[in-house]
């Protein structure tokens, strides 16, 4: 039986081996996952998540607080249906591939909308992986209520320059493109 519980730092190795299997070597550690805890909580809120079954880490979801993240040279603000300091940002999700297409997922987000709103975000931002096996991250964000926004190409090409990650579609040189998404929460149940 799968359960949802908020990321806890006794859940970050699980987390962490999820992620460099998912979304390829070196995508994540635990100081990097520590800044991204970190950056989830505000009020005492925390928008990070985790689906854990027979006390195993299955599936994530990293989650900013609005006002908690950096922006960056891949953000249209202009694009934006709210202003910056209303805007979550979804930094990661990933879900142990023999689970994919559950709606394990779809339930992550939902728990992490809850929680963003809590804390007084007004929609979120995601920066889409396109070159996931069938488009499926931008299918599932599409079908979450999610607008496409732009597109941005070789957006972790950065990550592969300065923190050595492996992409697993393009190796050691990433140029996969993101798909700059947002999602209103006013228009979701």
């Amino acid at each position: 039986m799968k359960s949802i519980a908020n990321l806890l730092p006794e859940y970050f190795a699980d987390v962490v081996t999820l992620a460099n299997q998912v979304h390829g070597d070196n995508y994540l550690n635990i100081t990097t996952l520590m800044e991204m805890y970190s950056r989830g909580i505000k009020d005492g809120i925390n928008a990070g998540f985790v689906a854990v079954s027979d006390g195993k880490v299955v599936g994530y979801r990293l989650s900013y607080a609005a006002g908690q993240w950096p922006l960056d040279k891949w953000c249209s603000v202009s694009l934006w249906p709210v202003a910056p300091q209303h805007m979550a940002y979804f930094k990661s999700v990933a879900v142990a591939p023999e689970l994919q297409g559950q709606g394990l997922g779809s339930t992550l987000l939902k728990a992490s909308v809850a929680a963003l709103r809590q804390q007084g975000a007004l929609a979120g931002l995601a920066h889409i992986w396109q070159q996931s096996p069938g488009n499926a991250a931008q299918r599932y964000f599409s079908k979450a209520g999610a607008e496409l926004l732009k597109v941005h190409p070789d957006r972790w090409l950065h990550l592969s320059e300065s923190a050595n990650y492996i992409c697993p579609l393009c190796g050691n040189r990433c140029h996969c493109t993101a798909a700059e998404m947002a999602l209103t929460f006013a228009d979701i149940e």
